[in-house]
């Protein structure tokens, strides 16, 4: 390898999780991005912009506590305060939410979209930084609300072009609640609570006394809706888990009834990730895609006792992997010389155009050059490599 290959191969290196995005990609993926907000905006959710960077008693309260350990942090040199970097944008809307727009009427709606960092990858996605697209719907306890955010965020993945979705509905709460009658030691309560985790039946009627025979029929309750809570509506539970269970079948029959055709599967005793949620919480998942494209859920804004927020996040990196991937817009090379009026009236017309800056021999060579497809001459627009077809050549006033 020269001297100059190895310059530029370390000039180029980035951080492990970081990366630059390239033409097309940096473009499709701004598009989209303002697609799905776009979508999110028609029903009335207003955007709000946070800081990348505030600080860490700010960016962790509430459900920033959760990730907490994956946030950058740095002294500001001003304040000689600590700030973090955002590991999620939940919190901060949540903040925005509770302070600045306190007096604001409820429901409160607010979308999103920004990068995140971590300070380490997650098994199953090499990013650290990451772009994501969010709503928050803060002020209204209903299931009508935790269904609305769910179905405004498979909304906002179809008008991207995202199609083949399941939905995937938690009940966070609803093992803690089941285990708060055990008087276990805290080192057994985390082994059980890792069986329930791992979905190892055997290891939870071992671990799991009294309340083992509820544990194993929530275990077994996991699947498609229909099934699932015919299995769960048997079950001998505590008041307040029932109360949890008779929630998800309402969001469960709300967005059943709105998406007919939508995949629903239901997880009764999933938490992990989820750890912050007070409520209904979901996922949901493209085939194909690896991990899941967006998740949501109920959680307390802030830890604030007085109000209650549900929202989704849909991460970027995971939307794109399943789309196409995105081509390079078709451009026109306009010769050098040509008036500046003539290349205005074909971005006018919705064309790209590339500007010739001197005059060459070989027109075609240097639109080939600038990756364009067609060239304009002699007051058409002709694609290149066909210029000895007439029917290649379009007309323009």
């Amino acid at each position: 390898m020269s001297d100059t290959q190895t310059d530029l191969g370390r000039r180029a290196l980035l951080p492990a999780g970081l990366r630059d995005v390239l033409p097309p990609h940096a473009e499709n993926e701004a598009r989209l991005i303002e697609v799905m907000v776009a979508r999110t905006a028609t029903h009335g959710y207003e955007r709000v912009k946070p800081p990348l960077i505030e600080f860490e008693t700010s960016l962790m309260e509430g459900p920033g506590a959760a990730l907490s350990s994956r946030v950058f942090r740095l002294m500001d040199p001003i304040s000689q305060r600590m700030m973090g970097v955002r590991a999620d944008m939940t919190a901060q809307v949540a903040r925005i939410a509770s302070t600045r727009l306190k007096n604001m009427p409820r429901p409160l709606r607010l979308c999103y979209a920004g990068e995140v960092l971590h300070t380490t990858a997650e098994q199953v996605s090499p990013e650290r930084e990451m772009v994501q697209v969010g709503a928050e719907l803060i002020g209204s306890a209903t299931a009508e609300a935790d269904a609305e955010i769910i179905l405004v965020g498979i909304e906002a993945l179809r008008a991207a072009g995202v199609e083949r979705l399941s939905l995937d509905l938690l009940v966070p709460p609803l093992v803690p609640v089941v285990l708060a009658g055990l008087d276990l030691p805290a080192a057994e309560l985390a082994r059980l609570r890792a069986a329930i985790d791992r979905k190892d039946t055997a290891a939870v009627e071992t671990l799991g006394g009294p309340v083992a025979p509820v544990l194993t029929r929530l275990l077994a309750a996991t699947g498609p809706k229909d099934a699932a809570l015919a299995a769960l509506a048997g079950i001998d539970l505590p008041a307040e888990a029932r109360a949890a269970l008779d929630r998800l079948t309402r969001v469960a029959d709300l967005v059943a009834g709105s998406e007919p055709k939508l995949t629903i599967t239901l997880d009764p005793v999933e938490n992990r990730g989820f750890e912050y949620h007070t409520g209904i919480a979901f996922s949901l998942f493209v085939r194909g895609v690896r991990a899941e494209v967006g998740r949501g859920g109920r959680y307390r804004p802030n830890g604030d006792p007085n109000e209650t927020a549900t929202g989704f996040t849909l991460y970027m990196e995971k939307v794109l992997q399943a789309l196409p991937a995105p081509q390079r817009r078709s451009a026109v090379f306009v010769p050098h010389g040509t008036p500046r009026e003539v290349a205005a009236a074909l971005r006018a017309d919705g064309r790209v155009t590339v500007q010739g800056l001197e005059p060459v021999e070989d027109v075609e060579a240097a639109a080939r050059s600038q990756r364009c497809a067609a060239v304009w001459t002699n007051g058409k627009i002709i694609a290149l490599g066909e210029t000895k077809n007439p029917g290649a050549s379009e007309d323009k006033a």
